[in-house]
């Protein structure tokens, strides 16, 4: 592949990657009004995860401390998560997605499945494989 043909390859990644990651913003607020991105990702790390310290979601996020629990703290003013004690550490706390973390998590996973059946239903079964395969490679190098 020729530079002026790769560099255009990827510039056009770049904007489609920008284009998913508008819609992800515009998907947390249609959630709920008072999600971020960001507020939303971690509630659904928290989920995946079953729970975890704050310290373990900065450094697998890359962001501050700081960062972190004041979006944790806005995850709990809505009740969408909850803290206990770590029982391997009790000056730790595990956070993890409330009841409601857990109701609003699952209807937005059926909505997101739904979207991407629409998106993606007259895909052929090998063209999904390499999609999911390649988005796999290039987060792994994140």
């Amino acid at each position: 592949m020729s530079e002026p043909t790769r560099s255009a390859s990827i510039d056009a990644i770049q904007r489609e990657l920008t284009a998913v990651a508008r819609r992800a913003r515009a998907l947390a607020f249609s959630i709920h009004p008072s999600l971020t991105l960001v507020t939303y990702t971690l509630l659904d790390h928290l989920h995946e995860r079953g729970g975890c310290r704050g310290t373990d979601l900065a450094a697998h996020f890359m962001l501050d401390k700081s960062t972190v629990s004041r979006q944790i703290a806005a995850l709990e003013k809505l009740g969408l998560v909850e803290r206990t004690a770590d029982p391997e550490d009790l000056r730790g706390q595990i956070i993890r997605a409330s009841a409601a973390g857990e109701q609003l998590l699952c209807g937005v996973r059926e909505q997101r499945h739904a979207a991407f059946l629409e998106r993606l239903g007259d895909w052929p079964d090998d063209d999904l494989e390499r999609f999911s395969t390649y988005l796999a490679r290039y987060n792994a190098r994140i």
